[in-house]
């Protein structure tokens, strides 16, 4: 790989394409998309293949970056909760685009092809780990996670901060409180406001 050159990483090349990791793997498997290997093995798509790939499937990431929108995407199989959250979220960020989550399957399928900017993760559903459900949002991509939980322990919190949340609240949540820490963590937001 030429030193000179503008290198990104799949997780890098997929934020600018607005598409997840996974699918930039594929097209570089395809060939789609040229990628170089560095001695350890790994892809890198040099900048330049990035943005012409992007010009010929139409994708206009220039206009991409300059209005990006928050992708929301809430995991929760509480119905009650979900809908409250959801309608606070479009109302106070009229931008975002949020999308619901019940079971764990579903907020898999969602991951995939929303690539969220922020995810608000009940760690307590049936069926999942909302600690392995963590690990795999921040490996996968640049999600900023606000774990969140009616039965909040020193050691779930810890637990969860680790894991690479951003924060654990407590549910009820308080919602002032989370729009509040959306805003300080995310320049995006901060311009909706």
């Amino acid at each position: 790989m030429n030193d000179n050159k503008d290198y990104m990483t799949p997780k890098e090349a997929a934020a600018l394409l607005r598409v997840s990791p996974i699918t930039v793997r594929v097209w570089a498997q395809k060939d789609l998309l040229k990628a170089s290997t560095t001695a350890g093995g790994h892809r890198r798509f040099e900048r330049g293949e990035v943005e012409r790939f992007a010009k010929t499937r139409g994708l206009n990431i220039t206009a991409r970056r300059a209005n990006e929108r928050h992708r929301v995407l809430i995991i929760d199989n509480d119905l009650q909760h979900l809908a409250t959250l959801s309608g606070f979220l479009s109302e106070r960020m009229s931008s975002a685009v949020v999308v619901q989550a019940l079971t764990a399957f579903d907020a898999g399928r969602k991951l995939e092809t929303l690539s969220p900017s922020i995810v608000l993760l009940d760690i307590h559903m049936s069926g999942i780990d909302g600690f392995q459900v963590c690990r795999a949002i921040r490996d996968g991509g640049d999600a900023k996670v606000f774990a969140m939980s009616s039965f909040i322990t020193a050691k779930n919190r810890n637990n969860m901060i680790a894991a690479g949340a951003e924060c654990c609240l407590e549910k009820p949540l308080d919602l002032e409180r989370l729009y509040g820490l959306i805003q300080l963590d995310s320049e995006e937001a901060v311009a909706d406001s």
